[in-house]
């Protein structure tokens, strides 16, 4: 495993299915945000829910041509149910379920605004068709001549991935363990699930604790009652004053709020609220709490009994080669709320297809060996960064202060760090590091490969670009230029000196 510089559009891994691609410099991150042609043209695929992977869109052309429907696109979708669902969003937009060769997708008029809507709505619930799904029609309708070749689990892939996963989380049943075709949709469906079953008691309101992933917070804006009235945001999930927060909203709204969502630790500002003291208020005001262990894994720390539910992202260390989309909710058996989550978490959650699956078993048992190599390398990593003079402020799962108490408290050991460390640099432009070190650039966390990204950038330019938008990152104690790095499995040696040669 050596360290490079990767091409602009590259996917990472190398591979037809690769979820990740490569924005090797700063005007390459801003281009593709913006659009530019001069970049876009570079990109052939990037982390599917974003970039429409073009086997997808081969599809689509296909099913238009098949069923006559000249005049109109198709965004394929990863099963009627959520075809339908689809086409309710749009509504009144004149869209129609389609289907033909086993696949289904949404129709409608050629009109950028439909698309885009389309688009950013399958982006935050994670319902869009695989890839290896679009591949696997293309083959049948005789598009492509066979699927390309991988390496696949023979056996029983649900029971094998189910197995593990429950093992990671520490759950001695497997059958609390649902799994779903992105980490995203895993999100969008336990949101569901709880929101419906605290409706019919009359709450709505919801909490973010922290700044979380942009597709969570999405869920929560768009998809709450009443956003306006109905969504809350509390800044600075692991001090005292954002528990004091905490507590206020519930002494006021308790008897409305639904439930809080949770990130342990958050991404990409690594804070880790006190869960046990959240959960306290949680139960004492009967809110539902949904927590997400992605960004440490739950190999690393151990979410139950705190959360009534737990969302994963298997994308993160388990499909840890960076191929496979795919996501679980982890139902805490002891939670109250056990019984609603295992009865209706089915009708929400999208199948993961079953080549994604044998791939996912295939990696999967790799999960141990990958976490332990990223827990050894990671404290030499932050040493480094800690010591060197262009670097501001680092950081990570262990940094000092209540994220370290309330991290340990969670931390199956003291080792246990997970792979993600974000850092700031001192009086110098993004463009100046990032444009020089030589490790793949890209989105996504948790591969073998190590990854750097100017994270705010992507996930959220439109804050990014405009004064505002930065005031709004600053009051939220996000710095907007600040960089994402997640440790993979090569030399640590071999990253920090990446690391020092940009820094010089």
């Amino acid at each position: 495993m050596s360290i490079a510089h990767i091409p602009l559009g590259r996917r990472i891994p190398d591979s037809l299915h690769g979820v990740s691609f490569s924005l090797p410099t700063m005007r390459d991150v801003i281009g593709y945000e913006e659009r530019d042609p001069e970049v876009v043209r570079h990109i052939t695929s990037g982390y599917p829910r974003f970039v429409q992977h073009p086997l997808l869109r081969q599809a689509a052309e296909h099913m238009v041509r098949a069923l006559h429907l000249e005049g109109r696109r198709i965004w394929t979708t990863a099963s009627i149910r959520a075809a339908a669902e689809l086409c309710r969003q749009l509504a009144p937009a004149a869209a129609q379920v389609v289907t033909h060769g086993g696949l289904t997708g949404v129709a409608f008029p050629e009109d950028d605004d439909i698309y885009s809507r389309a688009k950013t709505f399958l982006q935050h619930t994670g319902t869009l068709l695989s890839s290896r799904e679009a591949e696997d029609y293309l083959v049948r309708n005789g598009v492509l001549p066979a699927a390309a070749p991988e390496p696949a689990f023979d056996g029983y892939a649900p029971g094998r991935v189910k197995g593990m996963v429950a093992r990671a989380f520490g759950h001695d049943w497997s059958d609390d363990v649902f799994l779903a075709n992105s980490g995203m949709n895993a999100v969008y469906a336990a949101f569901r699930v709880a929101d419906a079953a605290q409706r019919a008691r009359g709450r709505t309101r919801w909490v973010q604790l922290g700044w979380l992933y942009m597709d969570t917070i999405a869920i929560l804006q768009k998809f709450t009652a009443q956003p306006a009235r109905d969504y809350h945001f509390i800044a600075e999930p692991a001090t005292d004053a954002g528990l004091a927060q905490l507590r206020a909203h519930f002494k006021t709204h308790g008897a409305e709020i639904a439930g809080v969502i949770a990130e342990a630790p958050t991404n990409p500002m690594l804070q880790t609220p006190d869960l046990a003291a959240v959960a306290a208020l949680c139960r004492a005001h009967g809110a539902v709490f949904i927590v997400d262990p992605t960004v440490a894994s739950p190999l690393n720390i151990n979410v139950f009994p705190h959360a009534d539910v737990a969302v994963n992202s298997l994308t993160k260390y388990a499909a840890n080669c960076g191929d496979v989309i795919a996501g679980a909710v982890v139902v805490n058996p002891h939670s109250g709320w056990a019984g609603a989550f295992r009865a209706e978490l089915p009708g929400h959650l999208e199948p993961v297809y079953s080549r994604d699956m044998a791939r996912l078993a295939a990696q999967i048992g790799d999960y141990a060996p990958v976490i332990a190599q990223i827990n050894r390398s990671v404290p030499a990593v932050v040493d480094f960064l800690h010591a060197h003079p262009a670097v501001d402020r680092v950081f990570w799962s262990m940094q000092p202060g209540a994220n370290r108490d309330n991290y340990l408290a969670l931390a199956k050991r003291p080792d246990a760090v997970g792979s993600m460390v974000s850092f700031t640099l001192k009086n110098k432009p993004p463009a100046w590091f990032y444009d020089r070190v030589r490790l793949a650039k890209g989105p996504s966390f948790g591969m073998k490969t190590t990854l750097i990204s100017p994270f705010l950038y992507m996930a959220h330019f439109d804050l990014v670009k405009t004064r505002a938008g930065r005031e709004k990152l600053a009051a939220a104690g996000v710095p907007p230029d600040i960089m994402r790095l997640s440790v993979g499995c090569e030399p640590p040696g071999e990253i920090i000196a990446a690391l020092d040669e940009a820094l010089q």
